[in-house]
């Protein structure tokens, strides 16, 4: 970690500290053990239980109105090889592994007047639709497992500015954080028809150097909301460079990260009976090393009572195919019918489900979750994904991944 980004730790954990005798900080955590069943073994990977835990803890401070500071950090440990064994912190989640401690957050806001500016390690969400979200480039995610990952932070400068209706949102980041994809020896593994048999060999990741920036206009209206974006920088998706080595019976594998253009645009339309969203992007890539395509998203989303129902259909149209796809979801979920429903059974039950169906039948998954608190700390959470389908789909290559999971949580 840099000197830079040991400074702002210190000193956000300091004025958090601070604040806290005054009473103008908050902070919230949890400790979390989760077990994963499979009940079949993948080609490549016999293991049928594995188990995490995490625990995580977020501090938040606002020393006047026109700042505020936030930092979170996580701890990690797994029974699979998915966390790796380096205890020093690490910020830039670069690492092929889970790290066992990591700075999830670590950011500062400055709010005056119609601007906001925030700088250092952050999330930032762009879009509207559920499952696929073309216009969201800067929102890496953790995809060791693939149908149940979670967003990973970016370390840049955001800077927000509203006037009535219209907002404008501008953002740099100047080092590059990719998506961490499964590990090829494991059964969530990019899976390669020509490989069968033959040993793999990771050759680490390629990282692009430069700035990535993009900027979003949007207008918040009665009858309609809508906006368009651009994005000039990397895909935080890989491709994967296959290399055969002198030495017989292996392959070489290197994840790179191809430089992208995009213009995108997205709305929300309401009518009395749903909302209707759509959102779609152009892909360009300058150097020519990733396909020409738009990936775009219809979607209808409907709230009654203490349902939260959507669903709709992604597609994909490729104008220029130059490379195959590497690790790519958002495209592997392309051409098909996407949903999510969710019910609140009461204060303390949820259910929700989420799932996508290729429109060939060639894959499709299902994930299901149940969950119920204990009092005002504990909560338990029981899961299941089902997936199905071919090996040549994207989702159809993880059709021995069907599992169930169960999550047992205390929060603080």
């Amino acid at each position: 970690m840099t000197r830079l980004c040991r400074a702002c730790l210190a000193a956000a954990l300091m004025a958090s500290a601070a604040d806290a005798r005054a009473q103008r900080a908050t902070q919230r955590g949890f400790v979390e053990a989760r077990a994963a069943l499979y009940p079949q073994a993948a080609p490549s990977d016999p293991t049928r239980a594995v188990g995490d835990l995490l625990a995580r803890e977020e501090v938040f401070a606002a020393p006047t109105p026109w700042l505020q500071l936030a930092g979170g950090l996580a701890l990690r440990g797994n029974t699979h090889d998915q966390v790796g064994a380096r205890w020093a912190p690490d910020f830039w989640d670069r690492s092929a592994r889970r790290p066992p401690w990591s700075i999830r957050q670590l950011s500062v806001t400055l709010h005056r007047g119609a601007l906001t500016i925030d700088l250092g390690k952050q999330f930032v969400r762009w879009g509207r639709t559920d499952i696929v979200t073309p216009t969201d480039r800067f929102a890496p995610r953790d995809f060791l497992n693939v149908v149940d990952n979670e967003l990973l932070a970016v370390t840049g400068v955001r800077g927000t500015v509203e006037a009535g209706a219209e907002t404008i949102d501008a953002v740099v980041v100047p080092r590059f954080t990719p998506s961490r994809m499964p590990l090829f020896a494991q059964r969530w593994g990019v899976t390669l028809p020509a490989a069968a048999g033959i040993r793999i060999v990771d050759n680490g990741a390629r990282y692009p150097e430069g700035v990535q920036a993009g900027v979003r206009w949007s207008h918040a209206g009665s009858a309609v909301e809508y906006s368009l974006s651009y994005f000039d920088g990397f895909n935080h998706l890989p491709n994967i460079d296959v290399r055969v080595p002198i030495v017989p019976g292996a392959l070489v594998l290197t994840r790179v990260y191809p430089h992208i253009r995009s213009l995108g645009a997205d709305a929300a339309i309401p009518t009395r009976w749903f909302t209707v969203k759509v959102e779609s992007a152009y892909f360009a890539s300058p150097d020519r090393q990733a396909d020409e395509y738009v990936l775009y998203v219809v979607e209808l989303e409907r709230l009654a009572g203490e349902w939260v129902l959507a669903g709709g259909y992604a597609g994909e149209a490729i104008v220029e195919r130059r490379v195959e796809p590497g690790f790519a979801p958002d495209r592997g979920l392309a051409r098909a019918l996407v949903g999510r429903a969710s019910y609140t059974i009461d204060v303390n039950r949820s259910a929700a489900v989420e799932g996508a169906v290729r429109q060939d039948g060639d894959g499709a998954y299902l994930r299901l979750e149940y969950s119920q608190a204990r009092g005002a700390h504990w909560r338990a959470t029981l899961g299941g994904s089902l997936v199905a389908g071919r090996d040549g789909d994207f989702l159809g290559q993880y059709r021995r991944n069907a599992h169930v999971s169960l999550a047992l949580r205390y929060s603080f």
